[in-house]
């Protein structure tokens, strides 16, 4: 049995949590910042560093006590050691690092990609279907604020990225549309709750033209956003979109534009590499309309985390942790952030 202390800090939420055997969440605690980053429009690295510091021991003591364990029951110390804001990385690495040598545990580092990949390996309810019954190759759609990846997973700890975003993640298309809309930090959340008043059809973006079939690309859908805003009129100086806009449907068509380039991408490679199932990570993966649109157009089946692991947390770290443990990896003292470190 691996009782895994796992640590994520790789952006704006401080997070800790205790797994056992990769998939048994014996404790999942998470502080987030987006409240104090709101009023930014995004997340500000040097708070965000700031907090972790003086959020990072309460968030540990309070996962060891939901968990009911003692330094001696832990099998090892897991961190997210990239990709991120240097800053933020920094303090998870170095609490991490001062655990694993205090209490002489092994450390292990931990890709925060990969994390969202084996948020699918854990247990949920008791009734969910556990990563251990898929079968490989995967499809992995990881959709985040930072990244926006196609992966192919031909077995545990084995990937092969098949496309990536040229320009902007669809997450952060989603923080900057909003922004531009007046509708707040964070953005995804935002846009969907609006678009659901919209029409999705009263504007059309078109699908932008990309050099790779598989890659994706939203900096051109972001700028016609704008365009059309402004087609409508100035704004007032302070950010202010002009009253006639049809923010609703200007929202939902938008929306509908991002999810349509997810899921066509998505669905080809996946008839292309005859995968057995697509797997959607990250915080856009908590999106209905990409969910549901995903599971319409799909052959084969389509899953994605509960609200609560879609977003940044410690727990899934702690699974791809327990893989890792079993594979042999264990990290020297000299391990250090690495904010652009990729999974393939």
């Amino acid at each position: 049995m691996t009782l895994i202390l796992s640590i994520e800090t790789s952006c704006d939420e401080t997070a800790a949590a205790v797994i056992e055997d990769g998939w048994i969440v014996r404790s999942n605690v998470v502080a987030s910042q987006a409240a104090m980053h709101a009023r930014y429009g995004g997340v500000f690295p040097e708070m965000a560093s700031r907090m972790h510091v003086e959020t990072i021991t309460p968030v540990i003591r309070e996962a060891m006590q939901q968990a009911s364990l003692t330094w001696d029951n832990l099998t090892a110390i897991a961190v997210t050691y990239g990709p991120g804001l240097p800053g933020s990385l920094l303090v998870g690495l170095n609490a991490a690092k001062g655990i694993a040598f205090g209490r002489g545990l092994p450390l292990i580092g931990i890709n925060h990609l990969e994390g969202h990949v084996y948020s699918h390996w854990l247990k949920v309810t008791d009734d969910a279907v556990m990563g251990n019954a898929l079968s490989f190759p995967l499809l992995i759609l990881i959709v985040s604020g930072g990244h926006t990846e196609l992966i192919l997973m031909r077995d545990h700890l084995a990937y092969e990225k098949l496309g990536a975003t040229l320009d902007d993640a669809s997450g952060e298309a989603f923080d900057k549309v909003a922004r531009l809309l007046g509708l707040g930090y964070p953005g995804g959340p935002a846009i969907e709750r609006i678009a659901t008043s919209g029409d999705p059809m009263r504007f059309e973006f078109a699908m932008p033209k990309v050099n790779h079939e598989f890659a994706f690309s939203f900096s051109g859908l972001k700028t016609a956003v704008l365009r059309t805003v402004q087609s409508y009129g100035p704004t007032d100086g302070r950010g202010q979109v002009p009253a006639r806009v049809p923010i609703p449907d200007l929202a939902a068509s938008f929306q509908r534009a991002v999810v349509h380039q997810l899921v066509e991408k998505t669905i080809e490679a996946a008839n292309r590499h005859r995968v057995t199932e697509i797997l959607i990570s990250g915080g856009v993966s908590a999106n209905r309309s990409l969910r549901e649109t995903m599971a319409r157009r799909a052959s084969i089946p389509v899953r994605w985390p509960p609200m609560w692991l879609c977003t940044d947390n410690a727990a899934m770290i702690g699974a791809a942790a327990h893989h890792r443990y079993l594979a042999g990896q264990r990290d020297g003292w000299e391990l250090d952030i690495e904010p652009n470190l990729k999974l393939a």
